[in-house]
């Protein structure tokens, strides 16, 4: 049954860059990837710059089912836009496969994802907020037991201490039907997305201590290793900011 979900696959793409070329790739991919990806279908959520790694680029895509993935990727890839720039943008990175296939954790679970208008083209520097993304390796598919958890846990948790909306993933099992874009396979993950309103904002909730005393401890026997946590500033053209 065909879902009417528009983020029921997404990707969450972590780009290792050349020194000093993430503005380059910005500005490249906010003037000419942002419409021309979303012109075959797809929904380019949000990129972000790391505020702990300066040579990283991450940024979020989704589509509507698995087919819809096949069709707009065969449809950007196989374009003009992409044809005229990508060895310009592939100049500019080192490693381009650090890409989680993602679905949403339960029914519901991106239902928090912001729908603002994104800035006009030629706008320049950041946008409002600051995106915690908290990937959790798991020792297996996440089971209803862990989603319980995160549900009535974590997410609590994360309201209380200030972030503004949350959206939760697992890795998508289905095979990669475009296999000119490689994704990592076989590593179950738990994924949240939380958004605060700055870095303050976020730091105060780190200052708590509620995550390590209302969580981590219950979470431990899921995990298969320690979470991946990136702070993420939204740029000038991201649609998903506070």
């Amino acid at each position: 049954m065909p879902t009417t979900d528009p983020h029921a696959i997404v990707e969450l793409r972590q780009y290792t860059l050349q020194p000093q070329q993430r503005e380059v790739l910005i500005d490249l991919f906010e003037r000419e990837f942002v419409e021309t990806q979303e012109a075959q279908g797809m929904r380019v959520l949000g990129q972000f710059r790391d505020l702990d790694r300066p040579d990283q680029f991450v940024w979020l895509r989704s589509f509507a089912d698995m087919q819809a993935r096949h069709r707009a990727l065969e449809g950007f890839y196989g374009g003009p836009v992409w044809a005229a720039h990508r060895n310009a943008a592939n100049a500019t990175m080192i490693d381009s496969d650090n890409v989680r296939l993602l679905c949403p954790a339960w029914p519901g679970a991106t239902a928090a994802v912001p729908q603002h208008a994104r800035p006009e083209p030629g706008a320049q520097g950041a946008t409002a907020g600051l995106l915690q993304v908290t990937i959790y390796p798991l020792r297996e598919p996440a089971t209803p037991q862990l989603l319980d958890f995160c549900r009535h846990r974590m997410v609590p948790t994360l309201l209380r201490g200030g972030a503004r909306q949350l959206a939760w993933f697992c890795t998508e099992h289905s095979p990669n039907t475009f296999v000119r874009l490689p994704v990592r396979e076989g590593e179950p993950v738990l994924v949240g997305l939380a958004l605060f309103g700055d870095e303050a904002a976020l730091q105060s909730f780190a200052d708590s201590g509620a995550w390590a005393r209302d969580v981590v401890p219950g979470l431990s026997p899921w995990l298969a290793a320690e979470p991946e946590v990136l702070r993420l500033q939204p740029t000038a053209r991201s649609a998903l900011h506070a």
